[in-house]
């Protein structure tokens, strides 16, 4: 029996092996891939392409009777490893001969999209707070001034930028967009828009990136930058600033402040972290995780969102009755209609609730498999 195990295992090693062996051969064809696309300007990510490939690798597996979920999840996660080795360097779709000035460049957003910039070669600048009796000199020729600094400090700094070029392009990565594009729009003639990236500095590739696009003036003068964000990978999403704005603040700062909330009452139990960790299954670490990210990260950050969100306290008052009535529910030992709360709101979230649970799902699997039951 031993040595019947010992020679089945002895043939999984050799697959093993090979299975390593054509990830392997597979990087260097994506890596091909990438070159290809930087000398004839394609962009990183195409999602036809993407989707086809999945249909069609789905199909293969339910053929060769292997499950089609399990061949997702692994080409899934090899593509998002490839998506990194093609991001070296890009083409430009805009003017090399003149710079990209980040405002706040020092900051780790303004870093970050630094670095894209880079690897298609445009000139950079930045402008800090020391630059400013520079600041003349340093926006002279640019081609584009993207201003990141933090949200309290935007409008003020849009309103301090001396003249630009006629045709320079002015844009914000805030996470508010009506307040600075309309600042933008009165302290620059020339083309104007507002994108609001939505994600954070530790990226390392934009595939599949949502930035969201509010056009400002001048569309046609910045559709360079727009093109170039989608050779980087990213996603563009179009909203007016006021819908924006309007859903920023259920999608942003709502969670934001409810994930402090949790934090704050944890705190205030004494909660032993650890043991909530080592006691929770794969969807609940998930949810300790949101909360511990939020509190990882700068706290000017998520005060500047939280409190930038101009209908907030409204909103968070409505919350709390939210609260209210549900624990009046459960003080009052009232299941049914507990129960009847539930059924009004699945209704109010329809086919789109079965899709986010497949979604979560799939979350939860990848979180189990990258548990270590040693570590709790």
């Amino acid at each position: 029996m031993s040595s019947d195990l010992s020679r089945l295992r002895a043939q999984i090693d050799r697959i093993d092996d090979e299975l390593i062996q054509l990830l392997a051969q597979r990087a260097r064809l994506t890596a091909a891939v990438g070159e290809h696309k930087s000398v004839h300007g394609l962009p990183l990510y195409v999602p036809e392409r993407e989707a086809e490939l999945l249909a069609a690798r789905r199909q293969a597996a339910a053929a060769a009777q292997v499950n089609p979920d399990l061949v997702e999840d692994v080409l899934r996660r090899v593509m998002r490893e490839s998506y990194a080795t093609q991001d070296a360097r890009f083409p430009a779709t805009g003017d090399l001969s003149r710079p990209v000035v980040i405002v706040g460049g020092a900051g780790a957003l303004g870093r970050r999209l630094a670095t894209f910039f880079a690897r298609s070669g445009y000139p950079l600048r930045t402008l800090e707070q020391d630059d400013w009796p520079r600041a003349r000199d340093l926006l002279a020729d640019a081609a584009l001034v993207l201003v990141a600094v933090p949200i309290d400090r935007t409008c003020a700094v849009i309103r301090a930028l001396p003249d630009l070029p006629a045709d320079c392009v002015l844009a914000d990565v805030t996470s508010i967009k009506a307040a600075p594009l309309a600042a933008m729009l009165e302290r620059h003639a020339g083309p104007v828009v507002g994108l609001h990236p939505m994600f954070g500095p530790d990226v390392s590739s934009l595939a599949k990136q949502v930035i969201v696009v509010c056009h400002g003036r001048g569309q046609a003068h910045y559709r360079w930058l727009l093109e170039q964000m989608g050779l980087w990978g990213a996603v563009l999403r179009e909203e007016s600033p006021a819908q924006h704005d309007r859903a920023m603040v259920l999608i942003q700062a709502m969670r934001h402040f409810t994930s402090m909330a949790y934090g704050v009452f944890l705190q205030r139990q004494n909660a032993d972290l650890q043991a909530l960790m080592r006691l929770s299954s794969p969807i609940y670490r998930l949810e300790l995780a949101m909360v511990g990210r939020l509190f990882a990260q700068s706290p000017a950050l998520y005060a500047d969102i939280i409190m930038a969100a101009a209908c907030l306290p409204e909103l968070l008052g409505d919350y709390r009755q939210a609260l209210d009535e549900l624990l009046q529910l459960v003080r009052e030992g009232q299941r049914e209609a507990l129960i009847e709360r539930f059924h009004r709101t699945q209704g109010y979230f329809g086919e789109l609730a079965p899709a986010l649970l497949r979604e979560s799902s799939e979350l939860l699997r990848k979180a189990h498999d990258s548990r270590d039951p040693a570590r709790g």
